[in-house]
């Protein structure tokens, strides 16, 4: 079997590239070791940069995105007893966010990639990736898979990253010392856009994912685990945190999933070895604080589609030469957000008063300067494409 391009994992980055890749009419087949339904059941991210939404609604598959995504014009930084808003309408003219859960994105995305006919297989056992400098292949399940490049798309515990030769590449990690608590809730949200609160007890993350489903996230010790926050006990300190303004009541209700999320960052340096390219989690995770996951994936194939158009047309090959260092622009601007997000909110056990006090401040220059404001908006509506 022959494909021009074999792609590893059906997540949004190897189902979009898949898609971008048929609008230019190169082939591929995508590869993925879970059911359907795990995938597009899978909660993962739920907030959109202003270049995703235009980049799937470009693709032809943003018709559901326009008419259920819940589209954001700013979002609140609450600490101190005080609700902040940092206005993207006024800051950053004609951009925004949307909120549209990652697993709606991959339901579109498959049904636009069988709509069209395309090649997408799950349940696939013993992906293998050979002869990467030469003439690249992919073995699965007892059958093998002749393609002219590889994009690897699955994520950070995938068989692509790992298939690249010890001593290519640079990793470069960090381990946050807490983990989040994410819940979601059959509870209409209690705000319009989302809150990001700082408080000595942690902090909490107030977020949707329609008018009928609320998401929340709170920090919690790195090891804990589901089992020691049950329902009450979270619903608790979510009020704890988020009804710290006056006049804020917290809406609870049922809790239908729950999960904790590691914090860390992670970039593996260069994206790509011979004629495998590495995309989205394969190649870089970001605390989720920023809100950059997906969207650096998609960005990563943004790129990757280009450069294989421009191979599969002509031969050249200095795009996809320049496919990491492209990439890790933006990549590193994201992990930098993410971070600077991560340590302004979040209260970290090795703080003294001294710290605490330079992190309150902080918060009151970007509250209070329309440039620093300017700056949070910017990178998270997301840099230009």
């Amino acid at each position: 079997m022959r494909t021009q391009v074999g792609i590893i994992g059906a997540g949004p980055a190897g189902l979009l590239l898949s898609h971008l890749l048929h609008l230019r009419g190169i082939s591929s087949v995508v590869l993925e070791k879970r059911s359907r339904d795990y995938v597009e059941r899978r909660v993962r991210a739920g907030v959109l940069e202003q270049g995703t939404v235009d980049t799937l609604i470009e693709a032809g598959v943003g018709d559901r995105l326009l008419r259920e995504g819940l589209p954001h014009h700013g979002i609140e930084l609450r600490y101190g007893g005080e609700g902040h808003r940092i206005a993207f309408e006024k800051l950053v003219p004609g951009r925004a966010i949307t909120v549209y859960g990652q697993q709606e994105v991959v339901k579109d995305l498959i049904a636009a990639r069988l709509e069209a006919g395309g090649d997408v297989r799950f349940e696939v056992e013993d992906v293998a990736v050979h002869s990467l400098e030469d003439r690249p292949y992919l073995t699965f399940g007892g059958e093998r898979l002749d393609c002219d490049v590889i994009a690897g798309c699955d994520g950070f515990h995938g068989v692509s990253r790992p298939s690249i030769p010890p001593g290519v590449l640079k990793t470069f990690e960090r381990d946050y010392p807490f983990a989040w608590l994410g819940i979601l809730a059959e509870v209409a949200p209690s705000s319009e856009e989302l809150i990001y609160t700082r408080t000595e007890r942690g902090f909490a993350l107030h977020s949707m994912r329609s008018p009928t489903i609320s998401r929340f996230y709170l920090q919690v010790p790195p090891d804990a685990t589901v089992e020691e926050w049950p329902d009450e006990r979270i619903w608790t300190e979510l009020k704890a945190r988020l009804e710290s303004v006056p006049g804020f009541t917290l809406t609870t209700g049922e809790i239908i999933e729950k999960g904790v999320t590691p914090m860390r960052g992670f970039v593996a340096e260069p994206m790509q070895y011979g004629r495998l390219y590495l995309a989205g989690d394969a190649a870089h995770i970001v605390p989720p604080t920023g809100a950059k996951g997906l969207n650096l994936a998609v960005a990563d194939v943004r790129v990757l589609t280009e450069a294989l158009a421009t191979f599969f047309r002509d031969g050249s090959t200095g795009p996809l030469d320049g496919y990491s260092a492209a990439c890790l622009k933006r990549v590193w601007r994201a992990q930098h957000f993410s971070w600077w997000m991560t340590t302004l909110l979040h209260t970290f056990d090795s703080d003294d008063d001294y710290g605490r006090r330079l992190q309150l401040s902080y918060l009151d220059y970007v509250t209070s300067s329309e440039a620093a404001a300017t700056t949070l908006a910017e990178n998270y509506v997301g840099l230009p494409w």
